[in-house]
């Protein structure tokens, strides 16, 4: 299973990192009923920490994040969000092989993500201190960078003006 295949599926909801029922049926070769069946059969294995159901308002901003049909063909609920604790669970109700391989590489996916973050949080970080450090040195730069900008966005604008007045056409 690839790391980068799994990680295109989890989404930021809420503050926190989740898959949604859909993508994880389609890694389990299942199909999202199934799997929503399976889940409800065992929802107390599911506190809102490890489960919710996503409201309109955050799936409308997802269906355009990633421009789902909401016609024929689309989903017809509200889809669950699982968060890591909750993909750790479905493992204890989808007892089948690909099950078994498809949370162990999820797990693996949720653990370099969390790693990943923790890296560049160093690293935003010490920028920032260094942007603090450095700033009142640098204003006269950036102050120039965005005069010479400005400049060049009004001499674009100059070029495109529809010039008026007396014109001298020898063409005619």
């Amino acid at each position: 299973m690839q790391l980068e295949k799994i990680q295109t599926k989890i989404y930021e909801i809420r503050s926190q990192k989740v898959m949604l029922d859909f993508d994880l049926a389609e890694l389990y070769e299942t199909e999202t009923k199934y799997l929503k069946r399976a889940v409800k059969s065992n929802i107390k294995r599911f506190p809102p920490d490890f489960m919710f159901q996503l409201n309109n308002p955050e799936w409308e901003t997802l269906r355009c994040n990633f421009s789902t049909s909401n016609s024929r063909g689309g989903t017809r609920y509200l889809p669950f969000a699982f968060t890591e604790q909750g993909v750790a669970m479905l493992s204890g109700i989808l007892n089948s092989e690909k099950a078994i391989e498809v949370n162990i590489a999820i797990m693996r996916a949720f653990v370099f993500m969390r790693q990943y973050a923790l890296t560049h949080k160093d690293l935003t970080e010490k920028l920032l201190e260094l942007e603090n450090k450095y700033d009142k040195q640098f204003k006269d730069v950036y102050d120039a960078i965005n005069f010479l900008l400005q400049k060049d966005i009004q001499e674009t604008e100059q070029k495109q003006r529809k010039r008026i007045g007396y014109k001298n056409d020898e063409t005619n």
